[in-house]
C-alpha cells in the first residue's frame, strides 16, 4: 500500500465510505470511542457514519442510555457505547486521576473536599434525576464549596472517574448528568489484560491502518499498557511497512481495488484526524495548522477522496441551514456535484434545508 491511500482505506474502516451500521450503538461501539467536547458536531460524527441518519435518532440513544458521553481515554470528552462505558472506564480512570493530581493541588481540591462533593452530587442526583451541569453546580456552591476557576469541571471529572456519573438525557437542549449506576447496571468486570485486548481490536479494526504510535495517542495509556495490549492482539492483525512505519491491519481486511471519487463534511474534532498521532496521510503539512491548532482545537473539514482539502462552517437559521466552504487551495477539483450531495446529508441529518455558500 502507498501512503497516499491510506486515509482512503481510514475513510472505509470508520465507517465514513461505506457503511454497513446502523443505530447510534452500534457506530459508537464499533468505534471504540468517539471524540465528543463539540456535543453537536460529536452527534453529526455519528451521523455521517450512518445511512440516512437523522439528528433525533441520536438524540433518542442519548436520552435512552445506549450511548454515554463521558470522560475517557486522554482525557477528554467521547461518547462510549453503553456495553463499554464501565471496561473502558476502570482501565483508563486511574491513568486520569493521577494526572488531575497537580491541578487539584493547585486548584485546592483536596480529597476531603472532593468526596463531600461526590456525596453532594450523588444526593442531588439520587432517584434518576438529571440536572444541567448549572445545577448541579449550583447544589455544591450551597455546601460552600468553592467552584471558581475550573475547580467545578475538576470537580464533576473526579466523579466521572469514580464511577458516579455520567451524561442524563437532553433537557431543553441541554447536555445533563445522571448516576452512572442508576442508569446502567453495573456487570461483572473485566480483567485489565481482557480490557486491554478489547481496547486494541476495536481502535485497530476500527482506525486501519493505524501505527502504534496513533494506539497510544489516542488510547492514552502507558507505553507499557499499549505495548501489552499490542501483544495481546496481535494474532489478530498483520503488520505493512509503509515509509519505515508499521501499520497495523485486521486479518480479514481486504484493501479495495479501487476508490470511489469522494466528498464528505466531516465535524470538528472527528476521529478521521484527531485519532491519529501522525496526520499527514490525510492532510498535507503545510495545511496542518489550517485544521487543527497547536492547543487542540480541530476544526469541521472538507475531506475530497481521502485528503483534507478545507474547511466548513454551518449557520442555522429557522428550517435552513447556510453552508461556507473554505478550500486551502483555490484550484481544488471538486465536483459541484459531489460536494451538494455532502452538503444534502448533512441538511437531511438536521431536517433542515441547505443552501450552500
Amino acid at each position: 500500500m502507498k501512503l497516499n491511500e491510506i486515509s482512503n482505506v481510514r475513510l472505509i474502516s470508520q465507517q465514513i465510505a461505506e457503511t454497513k451500521l446502523r443505530p447510534p450503538k452500534e457506530i459508537v461501539g464499533w468505534m471504540g470511542a468517539i471524540q465528543a467536547q463539540d456535543f453537536n458536531m460529536a452527534k453529526w460524527a455519528i451521523g455521517i457514519r450512518q445511512n440516512k441518519a437523522i439528528e433525533e435518532n441520536i438524540d433518542a440513544a442519548i436520552n435512552s442510555g445506549e450511548i454515554i458521553r463521558t470522560h475517557v481515554l486522554r482525557p477528554t470528552w467521547h461518547f462510549v457505547s453503553v456495553d463499554d462505558i464501565y471496561w473502558m472506564l476502570e482501565l483508563t480512570a486511574p491513568r486520569i486521576k493521577s494526572f488531575m493530581k497537580s491541578s487539584n493541588k493547585l486548584l485546592e481540591l483536596t480529597e476531603k473536599i472532593l468526596t463531600k462533593s461526590n456525596l453532594i452530587i450523588e444526593k442531588a442526583l439520587s432517584g434518576s434525576k438529571h440536572l444541567t451541569r448549572k445545577e448541579l453546580v449550583a447544589e455544591i456552591n450551597k455546601a460552600k464549596i468553592a467552584t471558581d476557576n475550573n475547580r467545578s469541571g475538576h470537580i464533576l471529572l473526579n466523579a466521572e472517574m469514580e464511577g458516579i456519573i455520567c451524561s442524563g438525557a437532553i433537557k431543553a437542549k441541554q447536555t445533563t448528568y445522571a448516576l452512572l449506576q442508576e442508569r446502567i447496571i453495573k456487570p461483572k468486570p473485566l480483567i485489565k489484560e481482557e480490557a486491554l485486548f478489547k481496547l486494541g481490536v476495536k481502535y485497530f479494526e476500527s482506525h486501519c491502518p493505524a501505527t502504534f504510535k496513533d494506539f497510544t495517542w489516542w488510547s492514552g495509556l502507558s507505553v507499557g499498557d499499549a505495548k501489552r495490549a499490542m501483544q495481546l492482539i496481535k494474532n489478530n492483525f498483520i503488520p505493512e511497512k509503509i515509509n519505515s512505519e508499521e501499520y497495523w491491519f485486521p486479518n480479514a481486511f481486504s484493501i479495495p481495488k479501487k476508490f470511489k471519487e469522494s466528498v464528505f463534511l466531516l465535524p470538528a474534532f472527528d476521529e478521521f484526524l484527531i485519532s491519529y498521532k501522525d496526520r499527514t496521510a490525510a492532510i498535507v503539512r503545510d495545511h496542518h495548522g489550517k485544521a487543527f491548532s497547536n492547543n487542540g482545537i480541530f476544526w469541521p473539514t472538507i475531506v475530497v477522496n481521502g485528503m483534507v482539502t478545507g474547511l466548513w462552517k454551518r449557520e442555522i437559521k429557522n428550517d435552513k441551514v447556510i453552508i461556507k466552504t473554505n478550500f486551502f487551495n483555490h484550484k481544488s477539483k471538486v465536483s459541484k456535484y459531489d460536494l451538494e450531495k455532502a452538503t444534502e446529508k448533512f441538511g437531511s441529518f438536521l431536517n433542515h434545508k441547505i443552501r450552500l455558500i
